[in-house]
C-alpha cells in the first residue's frame, strides 16, 4: 500500500469509533489503487455494512480547508455479497480505479447476499456517518445507482429528500406515491427503451408523477435501442458529473 493511502485509511478509521476496519488480511486483499475497504457497524445489532471509500487526490483530512462533494453509489443485484471486488465492476468505483482526480469523495456500499433490495435504514446510517466523519460539503451530497441501485436511489432520496443535492437513478423504478417528496430534488434519470429487465416505464412513470406534483427539477434521458445496460454510457459521460457539481442543496 502506498504511504499516502495507508495514512488516509488509518485517519478514516480513527475518526469514529463506529467504523470498524476489516481484518488486515482481508483489507490487503481487497484494496486496489486509491480505494480502501471499510466496514460500518450498524445500530441496533443490525450487523455491518461493508463499502469502498475513495478519497480524491488533494483530500487532506477531516480538518482540511477544502470541503469535498460526496457521491453515494448503489450497485445492482449482481454485485451483492461479501466480495467487495464485485462492486468495482461497474459505475463510479470502476471509474475511480484509474482516475485519481475524480472530483468527489465516493462511498460504494455492498448489499449482503440475503437481501434482494437495498435496505434504507443502513443506507441512512452510512450517509449520516460519511457526512459527519469525512471532510465533505453537506450541501453537495449526491446519490446515484444502477438497476437495483437505481430503485434504491429513488427510495433513499424519497426518505431523505433534504439530504441530497441531486440524484441520478439509472434503469431502476421507484414508487410514484413518493413523488410529492421529490419535487424539490434535482433528478436526472436514465433508461434504455429496449430494457427487458426493468421496463422503461418504471422510470417514465416516476418522472411523470413528480411533474404532476409540480416538480420542475426532474428530467430523463431515454436511450433508443438500449437494453438493460444503460449505465455504461451514462457513467462514461462527463456531462453527468458536470451537472452534479452544478447542483447544491437548497434550504
Amino acid at each position: 500500500m502506498r504511504p499516502l493511502t495507508r495514512t488516509l485509511f488509518l485517519f478514516v478509521v480513527c475518526i469514529s469509533l463506529t467504523t470498524v476496519p476489516l481484518s488486515a488480511q482481508t483489507r490487503d486483499k481487497l484494496e486496489e489503487a486509491n480505494q480502501t475497504a471499510q466496514s460500518l457497524e450498524l445500530a441496533h445489532s443490525q450487523g455491518k455494512l461493508n463499502y469502498w471509500l475513495f478519497l480524491p487526490a488533494g483530500y487532506d483530512g477531516k480538518e482540511g480547508t477544502k470541503k469535498w462533494p460526496l457521491m453515494i453509489f448503489l450497485h445492482g443485484h449482481g454485485e451483492r455479497g461479501d466480495d467487495l471486488a464485485k462492486v468495482k465492476i461497474w459505475g463510479p468505483p470502476k471509474r475511480v480505479a484509474s482516475q485519481s482526480d475524480f472530483p468527489f469523495v465516493l462511498i460504494s456500499p455492498q448489499l449482503p447476499d440475503q437481501f434482494h433490495s437495498w435496505q434504507i435504514g443502513p443506507l441512512e446510517e452510512l450517509v449520516k456517518h460519511s457526512v459527519d466523519t469525512l471532510n465533505v460539503d453537506p450541501d453537495r451530497v449526491y446519490l446515484t445507482g444502477l438497476s437495483m441501485g437505481g430503485r434504491g436511489s429513488w427510495a433513499l432520496a424519497a426518505k431523505m429528500p433534504k439530504q441530497f443535492a441531486a440524484v441520478i437513478p439509472i434503469c431502476g423504478g421507484g414508487k410514484p406515491n413518493t413523488a410529492s417528496k421529490l419535487i424539490d430534488v434535482p433528478i436526472w434519470a436514465f433508461h434504455g427503451d429496449a430494457d427487458r429487465v426493468v421496463p422503461v416505464a418504471e422510470t417514465t412513470k416516476m418522472v411523470e408523477a413528480i411533474k404532476k406534483e409540480g416538480g420542475e427539477k426532474v428530467k430523463m434521458t431515454i436511450y433508443p435501442g438500449v437494453n438493460h445496460n444503460s449505465w455504461a454510457q451514462t457513467y462514461s459521460n462527463p456531462e453527468i458529473y458536470q451537472w452534479l457539481l452544478q447542483q447544491k442543496r437548497q434550504d
